[in-house]
């Protein structure tokens, strides 16, 4: 009698088990939406990566910041830097405030990302080289007014670019600084066209601009750049550094972060978290 309730109850056991695991349903793990405009600038379509914060509602009037994340792309930099923004969203940690995500995807980012180069290692570096005007045009008079458009937004905009992509945020900085109000660039190629970007005198750096920006410039332990030799990953980031500190503009806040643990493949995530936190020492959501 014991052997036949001891197995009555094991067979029980193991229909029950089996109906939980039946009754189990998988469903999609959702963090955004893909869009895709037309560029008349580009002649192409382009796809980018939305983020929508916690408590997003189509119904409510709230506005949010937007981050703009070149290099955008799902298996690129937007998975893991919208995770870095929502940790920073908790609130028992509340230190950047609520944000909407824009990952631009890469479809040539060499030729995006570069301007003009008279240099033939450059050229064979990048062959498509040359189109950052034409890209910062797309960002400028499309992506954004899109955004603007069609999401709740704020007029609040930092932009995130590491490596070429931190090329691109600097030349945005330097030939069109009112775009964004904050600049996080990370170990910026400036060995592009043998540092010409280092060269110029923007606008930014005059005693007259007075819109308020704040930049982070970080950067690993990378040493030399696939330009030319006399160009350091470190030393172009420093330079890059003190032009922006002594120029006369009061309104611009700079901050250079340097990562010693870090080379030029690990240095976004632990930049940008840095980055975070420089930027918003005080954040408090009202």
């Amino acid at each position: 009698m014991k052997t036949i309730t001891l197995m009555t109850l094991l067979m029980l056991t193991a229909f029950t088990t089996d109906a939980q695991i039946q009754s189990i349903t998988s469903k999609p793990l959702i963090i955004g939406t893909v869009e895709q405009i037309y560029s008349n600038v580009l002649g192409e379509n382009r796809i980018f990566n939305i983020y929508l914060p916690d408590g997003y509602k189509e119904e409510d009037s709230t506005k949010y910041p937007v981050i703009y994340i070149l290099d955008g792309s799902i298996d690129e930099d937007f998975l893991h830097l919208t995770g870095i923004v929502q940790y920073n969203n908790f609130s028992w940690i509340n230190r950047v405030p609520k944000s909407i995500i824009v990952g631009i995807a890469n479809v040539d980012r060499r030729r995006d990302f570069t301007g003009p180069s008279n240099f033939n290692n450059d050229k064979a570096h990048a062959p498509t080289g040359g189109g950052s005007a034409k890209f910062i045009n797309f960002i400028e008079k499309e992506l954004l007014p899109f955004i603007n458009t069609n999401f709740r937004t704020t007029t609040n905009k930092t932009i995130i670019g590491q490596s070429l992509a931190g090329l691109l945020a600097t030349e945005i900085l330097f030939s069109k600084p009112y775009l964004f109000d904050k600049y996080i660039i990370i170990s910026p190629s400036l060995w592009w066209n043998d540092g010409s970007l280092l060269k110029l005198n923007p606008e930014i750096l005059s005693e007259k601009f007075t819109k308020s920006l704040s930049i982070y410039i970080g950067v690993g332990k990378e040493g030399l750049t696939p330009g030319l030799d006399s160009h350091v990953m470190e030393v172009d980031a420093n330079l890059l550094f003190d032009k922006i500190k002594q120029g006369k503009s009061k309104t611009i806040k700079v901050f250079f972060d340097y990562l010693p643990s870090e080379n030029h493949a690990t240095v976004t995530h632990p930049a940008v978290f840095n980055a975070f936190r420089i930027l918003y020492p005080e954040f408090k959501d009202n």
